[in-house]
Parts: C-alpha cells; sequence; structure tokens
C-alpha cells in the first residue's frame, strides 16, 4: 500500500509540469490514467533524439524526454475533441479523485470538461489546472513556456555571468526548472486539497500558473530587491549574500567553495596556508566579505590553483569546510553516494526493454515510493481501463477503436 493508494488521477496533461506531478501521486501510489490523442499522444513522446534503446542497442520510437515524467502511469487514447471522447472524459472524471491538466484557458470548457462542469457531476473532484500565467489577470489567456517564464519572471536577470565579462550575459537554467518547481507545488496542492476533502466531503479548483511558481522561487533574491528596492544583478556562480560562495580554479580543474560562516572562512585560510585573511578586518566577517569581493576573490583564487580538486575536497573535509567537484552527469551517476542512495533504478518495458529511471528523492519509512509501472506504451491500456473503470463491453471497445474515438 501506497501513501496514495486507492486514490484516481486522471492525467490531461503533457510535456512536463503537469505530467512531473502526476508522476509524484504516481510514485506515491495513486492510480493514475494519462489521457493522450490517439495516433501521437503527449508531444514529448516525439522529442528525440536521444531515443529509448532495446537491449539490442537500437533506437525505439519513444524519446529519452517521455521516461523522464511518465512511469507509474497508464495510457489511455481518447479523442476528446468528439462528442463520445468527450462523454468517456466525463465519466473517468466522475470516477476520479483528482484531474490534472495544463490546457490554454477556456480550452477545456469548449468540451464541457472544465472545473464546474465536472464538479456538477463530481463535487469531490480535486481539478488541478496549470497554465503560464493562471486563470486571472490580463496574461491569462497568453501560452506560457518554461523558457519564457525564466526570462519573464526573473530568474535569467539573475542567472548567468556579468554583462562585462567574457561570456557574459543572461543564462536559463540548464533543465526547465519553472515546470519542475511547478509541478512540485501541484502536486503539494493537490495533497492538501485531499486531505480537506476528508474533512469537508468536497473537492476544489487548484489554479497553478508557471509565472507565479517562478516569481515565489525567487526565494532570498526577491527579498533582496523587496527589502532595498535594488534589483540583484548576475554574479556568475556567485552568491549575493555569502561570499565566499562560488566555484574557483583548482590546479586540474574546478571545484566548489560553499563557506556559510566565519569560522568555516578561518579554517579555510589556514588549511590554504593564509590565515592573515581570516584576521583582515576587510575578510573577517562576511558582512565585509561581501562588501570586498573583488579584492577577496582574486587571492583567494591564487591559493586554490595550488592544488587539485581531490587534493582540496579531502584536506577541506577534514576541516569541516564545505566543498565538492563539479560532476558531469556520467560522474554523477558514478559517484559513491549517489550510487548507495540507490538514485538510478530500472524499470522493465514492453518485451523487456531495460528502462533506466532516475528514483524519486522522498524516501518513506512506511509507505516507500514503488516503481511498479513503466511508461506506458501510448494507448496500451485503453481497453483495460475503459473496461474496468467505465464497465465497457469488448463490443462496444472495437466499435470506439473503429470509429476514432480511442
Amino acid at each position: 500500500m501506497g501513501a496514495l493508494s486507492g486514490i484516481r488521477v486522471l492525467d490531461l496533461s503533457r510535456i512536463l509540469a503537469g505530467p512531473w506531478a502526476a508522476q509524484i501521486l504516481g510514485d506515491l501510489g495513486a492510480e493514475v490514467l494519462k489521457v493522450e490523442r490517439p495516433g501521437s499522444g503527449d508531444d514529448t513522446r516525439h522529442w528525440g533524439p536521444p531515443w529509448l534503446q532495446d537491449d539490442s542497442g537500437h533506437d525505439t520510437e519513444t524519446a529519452a524526454y517521455f521516461l523522464c515524467a511518465n512511469r507509474n502511469k497508464r495510457s489511455v487514447t481518447i479523442d476528446i475533441t468528439r462528442a463520445e471522447g468527450q462523454a468517456l472524459v466525463r465519466e473517468l472524471a466522475a470516477a476520479s479523485d483528482v484531474l490534472i491538466e495544463n490546457y490554454k484557458l477556456g480550452s477545456l470548457a469548449r468540451y464541457g470538461l472544465d472545473y464546474d462542469s465536472l464538479k456538477a457531476i463530481n463535487p469531490r473532484l480535486v481539478y488541478c489546472s496549470i497554465t503560464g500565467f493562471g486563470q486571472s489577470g490580463p496574461y491569462a489567456a497568453r501560452a506560457g513556456y518554461d523558457f519564457l517564464i525564466q526570462g519573464l519572471g526573473g530568474l535569467m536577470s539573475i542567472t548567468g555571468r556579468r554583462d562585462d565579462e567574457p561570456g557574459g550575459g543572461p543564462i536559463k537554467a540548464g533543465v526547465a526548472l519553472t515546470d519542475i518547481l511547478t509541478g512540485l507545488y501541484a502536486a503539494n496542492a493537490i495533497q492538501a486539497a485531499l486531505l480537506w476533502r476528508r474533512d469537508s466531503g468536497l473537492g476544489q479548483h487548484i489554479d497553478m500558473a508557471l509565472l507565479d511558481v517562478q516569481v515565489a522561487c525567487l526565494a532570498n533574491q526577491a527579498m533582496n530587491f523587496l527589502t532595498t528596492g535594488q534589483p540583484p544583478n548576475r554574479l556568475g556562480n556567485a552568491h549575493p549574500n555569502i561570499v565566499p560562495y562560488q566555484d574557483f580554479p583548482t590546479a586540474d580543474g574546478h571545484m566548489i567553495l560553499a563557506i556559510g560562516n566565519d569560522g568555516q572562512f578561518t579554517r579555510f585560510c589556514q588549511e590554504a596556508g593564509a590565515p592573515e585573511l581570516a584576521l583582515d578586518s576587510r575578510f573577517a566577517r562576511n558582512r565585509g566579505r561581501v562588501a570586498n569581493r573583488v579584492a577577496l576573490i582574486p587571492l583567494l583564487e591564487s591559493l586554490t590553483v595550488q592544488r587539485s580538486t581531490a587534493q582540496w575536497i579531502a584536506a577541506l573535509e577534514a576541516v569541516g569546510v564545505p566543498c565538492g567537484p563539479i560532476n558531469d552527469l556520467a560522474a554523477v551517476f558514478a559517484d559513491a553516494q549517489v550510487a548507495a542512495r540507490g538514485l538510478r533504478v530500472e524499470q522493465r518495458g514492453a518485451g523487456g526493454t531495460r528502462i533506466p529511471q532516475v528514483a524519486s528523492p522522498m524516501r518513506l519509512s512506511a509507505t516507500p515510493v514503488a516503481y511498479d509501472a513503466p511508461p506506458p506504451q501510448l494507448g496500451g491500456d485503453t481497453e483495460t481501463v475503459l473496461g474496468k473503470v467505465l464497465g465497457r463491453s469488448p463490443e462496444e471497445l472495437v466499435r470506439l477503436r473503429r470509429d476514432g474515438v480511442i
């Protein structure tokens, strides 16, 4: 029994934010029914290369991208532009606890699949809408994409090197971070709504906007602005409030030095053979180090280049100074701690094909995450779900498929 066993989720979303939220719920034990377009399915099924490879090393027709957000789901193909398809989705919604969708504002209302329409047939339904800009405001009708929101929502103004440095300018995060964070917030909101339903007996509409999430996740940088009125600048890998807290060159590459307090700075200086830096009035306290970072950083760089990354990590870990390497993904999955935590898992797909997966980071002692089902084949569960959940006969399912409804 998973933590969410007994909860049925109808996933009408595609791409990343909605599927990410639904996968979290599926990992926790919910039954997730992914409704996709017949013939094409979720757009990310085709976002390759790279493609999943079979055991002979040949490319399949499933993009690696799709695999990252769609395990523990069953795929049901329904054409929601058809009246019969809409009726099927309404029946599934009536038999579900949660619905997740990321259509443009008003799109599902045309099909009678909006919150108000489905609330009338299932008042207990928790209905989560994910859009770029939310259900209200002057931008509500606009399409929203992660990259666009990273720029408009301020993240790219604080990510990247300064404009006056080589390679300076705005940079987006290396993954669709706004989508992923929205999926995390959505999964939290859905579970909160389910808890409220337990006492009230009623579902509710959750309005999740990528822009809202991006602004909320500016965290300390947003507060730096709100308390001073001064927009923060891009600092490359440096931290706006802590120094030294960035990458430093070593004899054979780079390392991260993440000094969070004055004691750690003193111990670093002692290990580096420059104890006088910790006694310098400009650098002894973090306030001074932030104010004098332009003077301090070159002095530290002249020290860090004297040893290899591995030598620094061994020495600084011994004296309690946080530091670490800058790994590529090959090094990440080869890392001893990553291996010990089991962050790479494997599932078996159709025909026994090995499907690599990144493990969920949620570790629950009594109801651990399970990897019961690999990302589904397009429409592979249509007949099973419509037969068992809605009671459709084999003959009717044959007709619906023949007519292109499923």
